[in-house]
């Protein structure tokens, strides 16, 4: 991997190989993939399965959600937040 390849890169590019209407019709980060009939229910579950391989992340059942998994900004969003939780995961005061 390239190391000057941006999260939403990386993403752009598994959907690109693994989706063939993404390479048909050509996406835009801010595309809605469900919408565009780019991804299904199981095209979404290919996806959170390489975005927890892909970035070292655990996605919860409560995480599944069209606000997380829209667009691939909205992925790599999600992905950062996720990112910087594990970095910070006891962010709450010692009481």
């Amino acid at each position: 991997m390239n190391a000057a390849q941006t999260t939403s890169d990386r993403i752009k590019v598994f959907v690109l190989a693994k989706f063939p209407l993404a390479r048909r019709q050509g996406i835009k980060e801010s595309e809605p993939l469900l919408e565009a009939g780019i991804l299904d229910s199981m095209g979404v579950l290919e996806l959170v399965e390489f975005v927890e391989q892909e970035f070292a992340i655990r996605v919860s059942d409560d995480e599944l959600v069209p606000e997380n998994f829209k667009s691939i900004e909205q992925i790599a969003g999600f992905v950062s937040r996720k990112q910087s939780e594990d970095v910070h995961p006891n962010r709450v005061g010692i009481g």
